[in-house]
């Protein structure tokens, strides 16, 4: 029997990340959250694929969060395709054309529009997979010796 707590976070857009993260593994993606890109941006998800394929995906839990986002087509430049990840609920006939769709809750998330495919150039590519092995090891780090003084 599984003993670990099964603990919710406590923010609406933590918890469809959650879910999106999840929903991704069973598609052989790996997931970071809250990774940047370049100064002054910072997606919600980044997913690495099985062929090195890098998805950027938007959690937005309602509206308003959605109405706020003025940054969100900066992120284009840094993945190879780009989804928005909603509730059940959402509006989504606000989201963009040509971009992905995820329908998502805390324990899962299941592709609904696949966002169109930019290949991202080989040293943009580089530079991504690098930051994105960076984060998730000083995140492993930091969990393993919260003493160390490792943020991210």
């Amino acid at each position: 029997m599984d003993q670990r707590a099964d603990t919710l976070p406590a923010l609406p857009g933590q918890r469809l990340s959650r879910g999106v993260c999840r929903g991704l593994r069973g598609l052989d993606f790996v997931t970071v959250e809250e990774l940047v890109p370049t100064p002054g941006l910072r997606v919600d998800v980044m997913a690495l694929g099985p062929k090195g394929e890098i998805w950027v995906v938007e959690c937005k839990s309602g509206r308003a969060d959605y109405a706020a986002d003025r940054k969100w087509h900066h992120y284009l430049e840094w993945c190879d395709r780009f989804f928005w990840a909603v509730d059940a609920d959402f509006p989504t006939a606000l989201l963009p054309e040509g971009t992905g769709l995820i329908l998502a809750d805390a324990y899962d998330a299941e592709i609904v529009r696949m966002g169109p495919s930019t290949p991202l150039p080989p040293a943009r590519r580089k530079v991504m997979v690098q930051k994105f092995a960076r984060h998730a090891a000083l995140r492993l780090q930091g969990l393993r010796d919260p003493s160390a003084g490792v943020w991210v």
